[in-house]
């Protein structure tokens, strides 16, 4: 079992489990012009110029915020300046830190929904993280059948309809959170392991292929960072 401690913005608050600590962090993203400037100076030219290719200002200015904000939570974790953090990326697209400071052994993720950002960061192990905004969606049994496990479709079909919005995007926050934990993109099939996802019922890896959850050497955990949305963490034991 893992820490995990949640700093909400800038009404910052704890939530916990008990073990080694993981850090979660849930940031607003809606910032002035000027203050999406000043983030934009903090930027590689590479980033900058994956912003200027958004087709839209807002989501232009959220990319641009939300990973000024990742570089400004990493240089306060290694002593450097936020434009000195330098990013490689995996096989599948996952950012991790440069060479230069593989000393630190510092790991993170970051993920975010419409305005809302959510980073987590983990001493010497792998970790995923993933936000979605609970929401009603035309299609979710159909992308539930096909995407779930067998039995994670089986426990969504279960439930009653009011808490279906909840329950699908339980679902998919957390197996989303352990497929960026594992770092192999969606190259994974999403049916070789089960989480759970029924409201109310605690986040758990059921089963990794023919392994047991809680001998497959991960762990999975939930939180609820502001109203409306779910938050999952996935990381390596």
């Amino acid at each position: 079992m893992h820490t995990v401690w949640a700093q909400h913005s800038r009404e910052d608050k704890d939530v916990a489990t008990s073990g080694a600590p993981i850090q979660v962090v849930v940031a607003r993203l809606a910032a002035a012009p000027d203050a999406v400037r000043a983030s934009a100076a903090l930027l590689s030219d590479a980033e900058r110029h994956r912003a200027r290719r958004f087709a839209f200002d807002r989501d232009a200015s959220r990319f641009i915020v939300a990973r000024a904000r990742l570089r400004q939570l990493l240089a306060a974790r290694l002593g450097v300046r936020a434009e000195a953090v330098e990013f490689e990326y995996g096989a599948y697209g996952k950012p991790v830190l440069s060479r230069r400071f593989a000393d630190s052994d510092l790991h993170f993720n970051l993920s975010h929904c419409e305005d809302v950002a959510a980073y987590a960061f983990s001493g010497g192990h792998a970790i995923g993280i993933d936000i979605e905004a609970v929401r009603e969606i035309s299609d979710a049994d159909n992308i539930a059948a096909r995407y779930f496990s067998r039995l994670e479709n089986a426990t969504y079909c279960s439930l009653k309809p009011r808490d279906r919005p909840l329950g699908f995007f339980n679902c998919w926050t957390r197996k989303e959170a352990v497929v960026k934990a594992f770092g192999d993109g969606l190259s994974m099939p999403l049916d070789r392991f089960d989480v759970t996802l029924a409201p109310g019922e605690p986040a758990k890896l059921l089963r990794v292929e023919g392994t047991p959850g809680d001998d497959s050497g991960w762990w999975l955990h939930s939180l609820c960072p502001a109203a409306g949305y779910v938050v999952a963490i996935a990381g390596q034991a």
